[in-house]
């Protein structure tokens, strides 16, 4: 027997508003039936889904889990990423690698690295 990874949770003050913003990153849609206190990203994909969950504290520090994600088309989906609602935070290029670190609507860090050709 083996151990898969199956979601990724983000503890948020609004499960539905934090899905749609993290569909909109993926291209994909919210999961049917998600509301305010509990929503899902991904269900159906061969990849770990994303889940939501509605908790009364808010974040107060920084997460210690993040997502990485990249793409070869960088500058343009930054430019998505920050019409979608991600705020800017840093910039880096190290260990041979180019990212900016990002924070989605309810301040959680992520990175968006970029494919060199």
């Amino acid at each position: 027997m083996s151990i898969t990874l199956e979601s990724v949770a983000f503890d948020c003050t609004d499960a539905s508003k934090l899905a749609a913003f993290w569909a909109g990153v993926l291209s994909v849609e919210v999961d049917a039936e998600g509301n305010e206190f509990f929503a899902t990203v991904n269900r159906a994909a061969d990849a770990p889904t994303l889940m939501f969950l509605q908790v009364p504290e808010p974040r107060t520090v920084k997460n210690r889990l993040h997502l990485d994600l990249a793409t070869a088309d960088w500058a343009t989906e930054l430019d998505r990423l920050l019409t979608l609602g991600a705020q800017r935070l840093d910039e880096h290029n190290e260990y041979g690698v180019h990212w900016i670190t990002l924070a989605d609507p309810e301040g959680n860090v992520f990175d968006l690295a970029e494919h060199k050709a």
